[in-house]
């Protein structure tokens, strides 16, 4: 990487944080190699800083960037305790797109995934200009809900069993504005960009977890409740931090937010004898406070003083709230087979799984192809620790929880020839 002249004010006693580009097609979820990646300060248009090439995988190398001193995020500062650049991608046969005020924090790493239109008459150079963090925005505050719903006992609106369903239907606004634009997210990255949106990835392991898990649960209380359908709207959840949470469009994700997402996207939050996920509320504990529901910079103290997430979570909601799993992962082509896979397994469960590595190789060159088989040896082995180095996961070649749904959701992509957006 080469040196680059970079302004003062953000040399200052700046740290470091790192970035990865990742670009795929809109059209197939498949990678495109060789797109060009540029950088540049938000504001300095005029000086880039990188120029980067996306490999097989459709992958940028990780990049080292200058970002604000830690103690801005770790702790409530009057300070922006992230950097913001701007990203350009290019590449053959694709319209460009353009991300402003992408988020650099110290000592983690930024994931940008970029998906890109192949070029036709009439489309628009894509530019996404990301606003600022919740955490240090200026956003209205939760408007009060109980956590409870009211049950239809007709059965027609509330669904039967909890789902993590596959997609969500997000509402880019308040409830009642008919101008605001409908996305189709996939479930993760909806949780992924809304964490990474509400909190700070510098946080404490047990603080993130405990934001999670309280994210989770109040999107799935949503879902399972038909809240907005049952109102006479078309979607599930909103982008208003007064009525749901901070969702942003093309905003990047932070990778160990990532990963504990996938670790944890089945869990919700239970109260004894409710059948509903908890919908559970928080404010940041700095401007507002709420009595009741978490604070999120409380969150982070308590997890810096040792606590566990379930320990967060019940010092606010209560003792009696605990983790609850869904019953149902929808979307994917064969559920979890409940123990790890590895060296020495055998039967239908690895060849599922072997079948699905090898569809996604044909997209993602840098996977080897493996015999369909059932029996899960080196070469398979090899083909995971692979895939997993490739989607961020520990490169550990056993097929864990993460592993296992996560090659689930690439597979799902990579074999859809259109996406499910309107």
């Amino acid at each position: 990487m080469h040196e680059c002249p970079i302004k003062a004010a953000q040399t200052e006693a700046a740290d470091k944080g790192r970035l990865q580009i990742n670009v795929t097609s809109a059209l197939g979820a498949t990678p495109i190699s060789g797109a060009k990646v540029a950088i540049y300060y938000t504001g300095e248009p005029e000086r880039e800083l990188e120029e980067v090439t996306t490999n097989a995988s459709g992958q940028t190398e990780t990049l080292e960037l200058s970002a604000p001193p830690l103690e801005y995020s770790v702790e409530p500062s009057e300070q922006q305790p992230y950097s913001e650049y701007t990203i350009e991608v290019t590449a053959p046969g694709y319209e460009p797109v353009e991300v402003a005020g992408a988020e650099i924090l110290p000592e983690v790493t930024a994931l940008q995934n970029i998906q890109m239109l192949p070029v036709q008459e009439g489309q628009e150079y894509e530019r996404f200009v990301i606003p600022a963090h919740t955490l240090f925005g200026d956003y209205p505050p939760k408007i009060a809900e109980a956590e409870i719903k009211p049950i239809n006992e007709t059965g027609e609106i509330v669904l039967s069993r909890v789902v993590v369903p596959e997609y969500v239907i997000v509402h880019d606004g308040v409830p009642t504005d008919s101008s605001a634009v409908n996305y189709w997210v996939r479930y993760k990255d909806y949780i992924k960009n809304v964490a990474s949106s509400e909190i700070y990835a510098t946080w404490s392991d047990a603080a993130i977890r405990a934001n999670i898990l309280a994210i989770m649960s109040f999107t799935l209380n949503r879902v399972y409740t038909e809240w907005y359908r049952n109102k006479g709207y078309d979607f599930t959840i909103t982008s208003s931090t007064a009525f749901d949470h901070k969702w942003i469009n093309g905003r990047n994700i932070f990778e160990n937010i990532s990963r504990i997402v996938d670790e944890m996207f089945g869990n919700y939050l239970s109260r004894p004898n409710v059948k509903q996920p908890i919908l559970t509320q928080y404010c940041d504990g700095k401007r507002v406070t709420c009595p009741n529901w978490m604070s999120q910079w409380g969150s982070q103290y308590l997890g810096e003083q040792g606590y566990s997430a379930i320990e967060i979570l019940r010092n606010y909601y209560g003792s009696s709230i605990y983790i609850n799993s869904a019953e149902e992962i929808s979307g994917v082509p064969y559920s979890w087979p409940g123990a790890d896979l590895s060296v020495g397994s055998r039967g239908q469960k690895v060849l599922q799984m072997q079948e699905q590595l090898n569809r996604i190789a044909k997209a993602y060159p840098a996977l080897p192809v493996i015999a369909q088989d059932g029996i899960f040896g080196p070469a398979t082995e090899e083909a995971v620790r692979t895939f997993q180095s490739i989607f961020g996961l520990p490169a550990t070649g056993v097929v864990d929880y993460p592993t296992w749904y996560k090659i689930s959701e690439i597979f799902v992509g990579v074999s859809r020839i259109a996406e499910l957006n309107p």
